[in-house]
């Protein structure tokens, strides 16, 4: 696993084998990326990571200059490694918080400017967390959430849904709240 960019450009982590979570590949996460980049800049910006696995987009989202990185990972050795991986490039900026992504995002009452999240793609519950995520108002008013999932799964009709990205067998759907077009319809009122 690589950081593609940033600060931390090129560094390497070699994840144990006995892990069950497969970072996202760094083809996919470098081309979803470089979409994001038309949508915002990470510099200075607060982050949810859920599902964090590995910490790859973690690392990444430190590594383009996100102010702080919330990761949120269930598995104590895969939280184990994102905290060794974060001690490793000597950042304070990533706070990991190592529990169920459902009861926190129930809990939370933070906002995040960028959001990523990256479910087991069998997670009997992956088709509910955009709503959930828009239901507890986890997004900042001018955020972007992107969701990573299966071929299988479709959120077009997600009423907060913006674009469907895929590379290779890794899809990435888009959200932006409703906030803003609500905004644009006003402005063209008056």
């Amino acid at each position: 696993m690589r950081i593609i960019t940033g600060l931390y450009k090129g560094r390497h982590f070699e994840i144990p084998r006995s892990f069950k979570a497969r970072p996202t590949t760094d083809f996919a996460k470098e081309n979803i990326f470089n979409v994001l980049n038309g949508y915002l800049d990470f510099d200075g910006l607060v982050a949810l990571d859920l599902f964090a696995g590995t910490g790859s987009i973690s690392l990444e989202l430190i590594s383009r200059g996100c102010r702080q990185v919330v990761s949120v990972e269930q598995d104590r050795d895969h939280a184990r490694f994102i905290d060794q991986c974060m001690k490793k490039i000597g950042t304070d900026r990533c706070l990991l918080i190592r529990g169920d992504v459902f009861r926190f995002v129930k809990s939370c009452k933070q906002k995040f400017d960028f959001i990523f999240a990256d479910p087991p793609y069998n997670l009997p519950d992956l088709p509910k967390v955009p709503d959930l995520v828009f239901e507890h108002q986890l997004l900042a008013d001018e955020g972007v959430f992107v969701f990573e999932h299966g071929k299988h799964n479709d959120f077009s009709s997600h009423p907060c849904f913006r674009e469907h990205r895929a590379y290779g067998s890794v899809n990435f759907s888009i959200f932006k709240n409703l906030v803003e077009e609500e905004d644009a319809l006003e402005e063209r009122r008056e």
